[in-house]
C-alpha cells in the first residue's frame, strides 16, 4: 500500500524572521498573504498607511493571478499550456516576462550541464509531480526512456523580433515546466509592484523564494532564516541579511512520497530521468534576483554536494548546502554566501 508523506508542492523552505511577525495590520507594519501557483505568497511591509492595505492586496493578487495564467502547467488555458499542446513547431508569441524567464533558465541550464532543465515536464509528470497523478508503481525503464526522449534544452529557443518575443520548439512533444523558476519570477514581480507603488521597505515571498528591500517596522534589516532539513517548520539552520538580494532554497526533504518502499523526491535528474537519491538535502542560493536564485538552487540540488560545490566556486555563487551524513547533517557555504551570514546553528560548519 502506498504511503504519501508531505506531498504538498511549494511549501516554504525559508522562514521570515524579525518584526514582520506582528499583527497583520498595524500602523508600524503590515503582513499580507494569500495563495498562488499552488503555494503561498507573503508580503511584509513597513511604513504603509492602513488605508492602502486593501487596495494593495488586490493589486498583489491580480498580478500573481496574471503570472499564474501565463506560467501554469495545471491550467489548460494558460500561455504555457497552450505552447505545450501545440504540435506545429511554429514560433508562438509570448510576453516579455516569459521570454526573460526562459532565457535565464536556458542560460542556467547550460552552465549546469543540463542539471537544471525546464523541458523535463514529461519526467515530472511521469513521476507524479505535475498535473498527472502519482503513478501506482515505479515507472519502467521503457517509460523513463520514452519520457526522456521528449526532453532537451537544445529543442527550445526564444526568438526576439520587432513585433515581440516568440517561443519555438523543434520537438513536437516537448513539454516546458517552469515550476523550478516560477516562484522566483513571481517574487521579483511582486518586488517590482512594490517599487511601482512607491514602497521602499518590504519583504516579499512566493513559495521558497524571497526578496527584500529596506528595513522592517523596527528599522532593522530584514532577516531570513534557512530552515533545517526537518519536518519542523520553525527550526532554523542559518540566519542571513539579504542586503536587497533574492534568496531561494531547493530541498528534497519535504516534497516527496513513498512508492514501492522507496522515498520519491520531487527533484528529478534530467540525465537519469529519475528522482535524485544522493545525500544533498538542501541548496540555498542568494542572487541579485529571486529568479536567478530559484534557477540555480534546482540545478545544484540535482548535481549533488561535490559537483554543486565546484559549480558554486566556479561561478562565484552565494551558496549554502546541507548534506546528510552519518552524524546527521553537515553544512557548507561558499565565500560569497558568508558575506550575507548573520549566524548559523551551533552544529553547523
Amino acid at each position: 500500500m502506498q504511503k504519501v508523506a508531505l506531498a504538498v508542492i511549494g511549501l516554504l523552505a525559508l522562514l521570515v524572521t524579525g518584526c514582520d511577525r506582528q499583527q497583520d495590520n498595524t500602523d508600524s507594519g503590515v503582513v499580507l498573504q494569500g495563495k498562488t501557483m499552488g503555494t503561498q505568497w507573503r508580503v511584509s511591509l513597513a511604513g504603509v498607511p492602513a488605508d492602502r492595505v486593501a487596495a494593495l492586496r488586490e493589486k498583489i493578487q491580480r498580478r500573481l493571478d496574471a503570472d499564474d495564467h501565463e506560467l501554469s502547467t495545471w491550467k489548460k488555458e494558460s500561455v504555457l499550456s497552450r505552447f505545450n499542446q501545440d504540435r506545429s513547431g511554429m514560433p508562438q508569441p509570448i510576453s516579455s516576462n516569459m521570454a526573460d524567464i526562459i532565457t535565464v533558465a536556458l542560460r542556467i541550464g547550460r552552465l549546469t550541464d543540463g542539471a537544471m532543465d525546464i523541458t523535463i515536464g514529461p519526467l515530472v509528470n511521469l513521476w507524479g509531480f505535475g498535473p498527472d497523478k502519482q503513478p501506482p508503481h515505479t515507472p519502467s525503464e521503457a517509460d523513463i526512456a520514452a519520457a526522456k526522449a521528449l526532453t532537451g534544452l537544445q529543442h527550445l529557443q526564444v526568438i526576439e523580433r520587432g513585433e515581440g518575443a516568440f517561443l519555438q520548439k523543434d520537438l513536437p512533444g516537448l513539454y516546458v515546466d517552469l515550476s523550478t523558476v516560477g516562484e522566483g519570477f513571481a517574487t521579483d514581480h511582486l518586488a517590482r509592484l512594490m517599487e511601482e507603488e512607491g514602497i521602499a521597505n518590504y519583504l516579499v515571498s512566493v513559495g521558497g523564494a524571497v526578496l527584500s528591500r529596506g528595513h522592517n517596522a523596527a528599522g532593522k534589516a530584514w532577516r531570513v532564516a534557512i530552515q533545517k532539513p526537518t519536518d519542523r517548520e520553525n527550526a532554523a539552520q542559518a540566519l542571513v541579511d539579504l542586503q536587497g538580494h533574492g534568496i531561494s532554497t531547493s530541498g528534497s526533504y519535504r516534497n516527496y512520497y513513498e512508492l514501492d518502499g522507496r522515498r520519491i523526491s520531487h527533484v528529478i535528474d534530467p540525465l537519469s530521468g529519475r528522482p535524485i537519491e544522493h545525500r544533498l538535502v538542501s541548496a540555498t542560493v542568494i542572487a541579485t534576483t529571486a529568479l536567478e536564485a530559484d534557477g540555480w538552487d534546482t540545478g545544484l540540488m540535482v548535481l549533488g554536494t561535490d559537483k554543486a560545490k565546484a559549480l558554486a566556486l566556479r561561478e562565484n555563487l552565494a551558496v549554502y548546502l546541507i548534506t546528510k551524513d552519518k552524524e546527521g547533517f553537515s553544512s557548507w557555504m561558499s565565500p560569497q554566501f558568508r558575506a550575507f551570514l548573520l549566524q548559523q546553528a551551533a552544529n553547523a560548519e
